[in-house]
């Protein structure tokens, strides 16, 4: 296997490179000043030629393989300072790896411009009343999955929806303390005072599967001690369906999360008690984007005071869109 590494400087318009320092892979800085001028190749600056050597591995003092050979190349450039490092491959089954200017931020630029040109100076006054204040009618808790955008799939408009984004869409009890979702609770219902408060789920969840699957003697993470926020949703979906399949049990477990979720929201007095006055509703929403279908439903509170000392919860207003 034969590495290249291409080291892109941009230089001021001057006869002769004087001097140059690579750092490769994490390893010291290597400095040669004044590149001999023989076994050099040439590039071209502003008009102005410059020569460029090639170091041998055995210069660069972190690879002990004489069977290695790793030429680096320094070569001066309009593009502006960067490192480009590129893997031949020249036998078979060994790993390419290729690092190179990300297009990503491109084409990230390109549609940034596309919705400003198309959406905001096209809706200017919309956006100068947005700057001045927001006042959604809804706060959306979903889960930070990239094919699950609440935005994108229900198609809010910017100002429609205070949103906040974790794994597996948990809303922890208020007995558990401050973390970032409470913290974003307090706000839109407090200060923005949202009229719904939407718990959205979706298919094939990772956060749910990690819970499903997790062992309680394993060791503690992150993801571990958040997810357990769901346990309660676990030990249902283990009770009552037993008798499926693993993938079956995770798919209803995503389902009696979102549940466990809004009866969480209970707990927090501030949200209780404006539910309870008529000026808050708790929804549940799931996204199975296997088939895209999306079922939405709504907790009925004046029931579920009636089957609080029993741990049930009643729901409303179920819907199915297909």
């Amino acid at each position: 296997m034969k590495v290249v590494l291409r080291s892109v400087l941009l230089l001021p318009k001057q006869p002769f490179l004087r001097s140059a320092t690579v750092s490769v892979l994490g390893s010291s800085p290597v400095c040669k000043p004044e590149f001999p001028r023989s076994a050099a190749s040439t590039s071209t600056v502003s008009g102005s030629k410059v020569k460029v050597s090639e170091i041998e591995q055995t210069q660069l003092g972190f690879l002990n393989s004489s069977k290695i050979n790793l030429p680096l190349r320094l070569k001066a450039s309009r593009d502006g300072v960067g490192l480009v490092q590129e893997t031949i491959q020249t036998k078979e089954n060994t790993p390419t790896l290729i690092n190179k200017p990300d297009d990503s931020f491109r084409e990230m630029r390109n549609r940034f411009l596309s919705f400003k040109k198309e959406k905001y100076l096209e809706n200017l006054e919309c956006y100068k009343e947005l700057a001045q204040a927001q006042a959604p009618k809804f706060l959306v808790i979903s889960c930070a999955d990239s094919r699950v955008c609440p935005s994108y799939i229900l198609g809010f408009q910017p100002g429609e929806a205070f949103i906040v984004r974790n794994v597996a869409n948990f809303v922890p009890p208020f007995e558990n303390g401050p973390c970032e979702t409470n913290a974003a609770l307090e706000f839109s219902v407090n200060d923005l005072q949202v009229e719904n408060i939407l718990v959205t789920g979706h298919s094939c969840c990772g956060g749910i599967r990690a819970l499903m699957s997790m062992d309680d003697e394993e060791k503690s993470s992150f993801i571990k001690n958040w997810v357990k926020v769901g346990k309660a949703a676990k030990s249902t979906t283990k009770a009552t369906a037993s008798n499926l399949s693993f993938d079956q049990q995770c798919k209803h477990c995503e389902k009696e999360s979102i549940n466990n979720s809004l009866m969480n929201l209970l707990s927090y007095p501030w949200v209780k008690e404006r539910v309870a006055k008529g000026l808050l509703s708790l929804h549940g929403g799931y996204y199975d984007f296997v088939d895209c279908t999306y079922e939405k439903w709504t907790l009925d509170y004046l029931k579920n005071i009636q089957k609080q000392e029993t741990g049930e919860y009643a729901i409303k207003n179920r819907e199915f869109w297909s």
